[in-house]
């Protein structure tokens, strides 16, 4: 049997198994798979360079399935990789597989990131080749040299989030970026020419990408397109593929039904036959086929040993085996070298955030982000002028211009943080994490490690006006399971927070922080900065008292709930800072009813944001001093008279509620 034979062979293998087990399932995306088949398949067989032997060897090819839907093409070629089994395939879409509906990074080896929620994916990719880019410089290209390759659908570029990735990623001249597009033109509502007559070519050769159009059946085309592509290195490159949905089933092939639901038994047998498969037979995997496409094991397994055997060479150099070490020690940090403040000095968290993240930019050479067009509201512009902009002229530089690109930020931080070897942060303002929501999602729900930082957290931003000012965002993002919500309460707890959230490995965290200036409180003994750690500590009163009266503060309104503390002199009052609700979750049951000693019911929460969430700690009886409607234009200090958040207000609120 000539090769060309023996490759269709393998492909229709991989779309009878498409078939089978979402046909098994009783649910899936047989269209897609079969449609991109041809192009997986000789990608995998013939050019991505990986470890047979360990699917998470550093140097190996990156691939995303940006099209999530199309998760059984993939888990076949995973088969045949030999990293799963037929077993996974027949427990495709069941709880406690390792084929999940949508790839799903933590649950199946070989899978590099979590997708499906259309175009995160190719943002992702943008990620990892903006990461493989810069541990090139960093590292040498004898360690890092890899590409990034995206299988994409026409949702994904429907999407906004893919054409501002897209646009980025031409602008930084990721070379080593190559995209497939699966352009079958045909979505679940059918053609999709019914919602976007955008010419994609012209597009993304205006984004600055090399494009190349082929017919996605024809296998020499696909190498030529492949081998084009990889030589070009100066700009990505986008393969426009024009495919057939579900391509070779017997009646269904281009139509939009095949999308989203398994084929009719019937059908399946049809089209097996028509795919010389045995028609009866389910999961058929040839022991030939497998032979065949593993026939090129040997050469990766020396690529492998070659690479391990220039790595330990390299790493006897102490200057670079430290530089390495580095790059995984998650728990690295330059101790003393931070600006120390006094009591009652007067410091927006966001601009001790700004000296913070400038130092460590100068020992920590994989810290690496930016801001989305906020670098002097954020305070990221001293890290920018320590280490540089990343550009295509300046590949060593560690600050990301992202741009007016929230959302895009938030998947290509993502994309970075799965590639390993890099500490990425990302910062906007508060109100604009809504943009981004989607990709803080995906980070918390892949488990990683990545910075969102937010300033502007509150209504006392002032004359930008209530399209600027969060009130709901700070309940929304603490919903969110698997992720860090930190609001400091001055500029030493800044410090801390930013340690807590480097230190992460598996979850992600948000960092909230002032515009507005806020004194730097006055700590009693034992309630240094690094308490911070416990979500949750006493910073007012005597902790051996059992108090008549707390008040549960985070931020901005930490000083404001102390202050009250010291009027209110008829009770026995504490003051709780509450800068983390995750982590005050996370202490023993003792810690916590130390902290809110449970049968005084006497409870305050101040925080300038929705109520929404505070019943939890202050309950029924309790009261809760928040900001229950969109803000307003004004100085922040006319508002925080208009919306009762003056010391004066919240004592006599706290005295009318508690009439002794």
């Amino acid at each position: 049997m000539k090769q060309e034979a023996r490759d269709q062979r393998a492909i229709a293998v991989i779309k009878g198994l498409v078939m089978d087990a979402t046909r098994k399932a009783n649910s899936g995306h047989p269209g897609g798979p079969m449609s991109m088949a041809d192009y997986a398949y000789i990608l995998f067989k013939e050019y991505l360079v990986f470890d047979p032997d360990d699917p998470r060897w550093f140097n190996r090819d990156r691939f995303v399935l940006s099209a999530g839907h199309a998760s059984m093409l993939l888990y076949s070629l995973l088969t045949f990789v030999g990293y799963l089994d037929l077993d996974d395939l027949k427990q495709f879409r069941q709880w406690g597989s390792r084929t999940p509906g949508h790839p799903e990074v933590h649950l199946t080896p070989g899978v590099e990131a979590t997708t499906g929620p259309l175009g995160q994916g190719l943002g992702m990719a943008v990620g990892m080749a903006i990461a493989e880019t810069l541990l090139r410089h960093q590292l040498g290209e004898d360690v890092v040299n890899h590409f990034t390759y995206v299988i994409a659908s026409d949702g994904d570029f429907q999407e906004p989030i893919g054409l501002g990735a897209g646009a980025l990623a031409g602008h930084l001249g990721l070379g080593r970026l190559k995209v497939f597009y699966d352009y079958n033109e045909i979505q679940i509502s059918g053609s999709t020419h019914r919602a976007d007559s955008t010419d994609y070519r012209k597009v993304f050769e205006g984004f600055g990408w090399q494009v190349l159009e082929i017919n996605g059946h024809d296998h020499q085309q696909i190498r030529q397109a492949l081998q084009e592509a990889r030589s070009q290195l100066e700009r990505p490159t986008l393969i426009l593929a024009h495919t057939r949905i579900a391509k070779d089933a017997f009646s269904m092939e281009g139509l939009a039904e095949t999308h989203g639901a398994p084929l009719p038994p019937e059908e399946i047998q049809k089209t097996k036959e028509k795919l010389g498969l045995p028609p009866e037979q389910s999961f058929y995997l040839p022991d030939d086929v497998l032979q065949d496409f593993r026939s090129r094991f040997p050469r990766l397994r020396q690529t492998v040993r070659a690479w391990k055997d220039r790595l330990a060479k390299k790493q006897q150099d102490p200057v670079f085996r430290t530089h390495w070490n580095l790059l995984w020690d998650r728990n690295a940090w330059p101790e003393g070298a931070f600006p120390t403040y006094s009591p009652g000095q007067a410091v927006a968290t966001r601009s001790a955030f700004g000296k913070v993240l400038a130092l460590l930019g100068e020992k920590l050479p994989n810290l690496v982000g930016g801001s989305a067009d906020l670098e002097p509201s954020n305070n990221t512009r001293e890290f920018m002028e320590k280490v540089g902009d990343f550009s295509r002229t300046n590949p060593s530089g560690r600050n990301l211009v992202f741009g007016v690109r929230e959302f895009p930020m938030g998947a290509i931080l993502n994309g970075m943080a799965l590639h390993g070897g890099i500490r990425p942060f990302g910062a906007t303002f508060l109100v604009f994490s809504d943009y981004e929501r989607a990709a803080i999602r995906l980070s918390a729900l892949q488990e990683l490690p990545v910075l969102h930082v937010f300033t502007h957290d509150s209504i006392f931003l002032g004359e930008d006006g209530p399209t600027h000012q969060p009130v709901e965002h700070m309940a929304s993002l603490r919903a969110m399971p698997n992720l860090l919500v930190i609001r400091p309460a001055d500029a030493p707890e800044v410090a801390e927070a930013m340690r807590v959230a480097l230190e992460q490995t598996h979850r992600p965290t948000a960092l909230l922080l002032t515009r507005q200036k806020v004194p730097v409180l006055e700590r009693p003994a034992g309630a240094t900065p690094d308490a911070l750690r416990r979500g949750a500590y006493i910073i007012f009163g005597d902790p051996q008292e059992k108090p008549e009266l707390i008040i549960i503060a985070t931020g901005s309104e930490v000083h404001l709930a102390v202050e009250a503390a010291r009027q209110l002199s008829e009770w026995r009052v504490r003051v709780v800072n509450m800068p983390c609700m995750e982590l005050f979750e996370e202490q023993s049951e003792d810690y916590r009813s130390l902290v809110l000693p449970p049968d005084v019911r006497r409870r305050v929460a101040i925080e300038a944001g929705v109520s929404f969430g505070w019943e939890r700690y202050v309950g029924t009886e309790g009261l809760i001093i928040g900001v229950d409607r969109f803000g307003a234009s004004a100085p922040a200090g006319v508002l925080a008279e208009k919306f009762g958040f003056t010391v004066d207000q919240i004592v006599s609120r706290i005295r009318h509620v508690f009439k002794k």
